[in-house]
């Protein structure tokens, strides 16, 4: 019973935020281009099936997804866990003493953006305009291995207690320079596949792995600490894409320079 409501609840949700956007297009269409609406049938059952779809995706993370993974970030920052074997060992605990920590959140970063259908959506219409030169495997495994680089080195942060605007400036100096020598028409494309890493699968995980963690570390604030994944989760994604670029045209430059000019 618990659960019918918790779907009902999902459901008028979704649907208090999906009618507005309903209403600006059909508006739009009626009033302002004055077209009548292709197919009005199958459009309205397009939109009823986008709303149960949705209903069921967040129903889905609630039960499943968002439990796991914060059962798995409050058992991997546990202070027994992460304290047990440095204590025993040196009585002291260093940066290296949390390498699980490390490998976790890459591997959540990895998983969360492979998952997003955001990135799904943004990888097929970019294969789709690129005329196929853009894949999608490769354009979603390129962000995916750039949110789990921004999400191991937010938890390395947190861990050490590096300042954040360091990372920060750090990574867009990095994209400032390949921004200047990557393909011009990669570029735009790279500066939209760190956006869409922050969304609905990604955040809550994130989140609650800096939260887990800054809270079970003396000396670190949830407050303070706590956040900043997600900004560096949205950065690095930018700057694999760029390289995934530099890197698709050098292979492509020793192509053409082994096979030589045509005759």
């Amino acid at each position: 019973m618990d659960g019918l409501v918790g779907f009902g609840a999902t459901l008028l949700t979704m649907l208090r935020d999906i009618f507005p956007i309903a209403v600006i297009l059909i508006g739009f269409q009626a009033l302002v281009l004055r077209r009548k609406i292709k197919n009005p049938a199958r459009v309205a059952m397009g939109m009823i099936l986008v709303l149960l779809g949705l209903t069921l995706f967040l129903e889905g993370l609630e039960m499943a997804l968002f439990p796991i993974g914060r059962l798995m970030a409050q058992q991997l920052t546990a202070p027994e866990f992460i304290y047990e074997s440095a204590v025993v060992a040196s009585g002291s605990v260093h940066w290296l003493d949390f390498l699980w920590i490390y490998v976790f959140a890459g591997a959540i970063g990895f998983s969360a953006a492979i998952a997003e259908p955001a990135l799904m959506a943004v990888a097929i219409k970019a294969n789709q305009v690129s005329g196929g030169t853009i894949t999608v495997k490769g354009l979603r495994f390129a962000v995916a291995a750039g949110a789990a680089v921004g999400v191991a080195l937010g938890a390395f942060r947190i861990v050490t207690g590096i300042p954040l605007h360091w990372f920060i400036i750090g990574g867009y100096v990095v994209v400032i320079i390949q921004t200047m020598s990557a393909p011009r028409l990669m570029i735009p494309l790279a500066y939209d596949s760190g956006g869409v890493t922050s969304s609905t699968v990604t955040v809550p995980l994130v989140a609650a792995l800096g939260l887990g963690l800054a809270e079970s570390i003396p000396g670190r604030s949830p407050l303070l600490d706590g956040f900043g994944l997600i900004a560096s989760t949205s950065l690095f994604p930018i700057v694999a894409v760029m390289a995934y670029a530099q890197l698709s045209q050098w292979k492509a430059d020793r192509l053409k320079l082994r096979i030589g000019p045509p005759q």
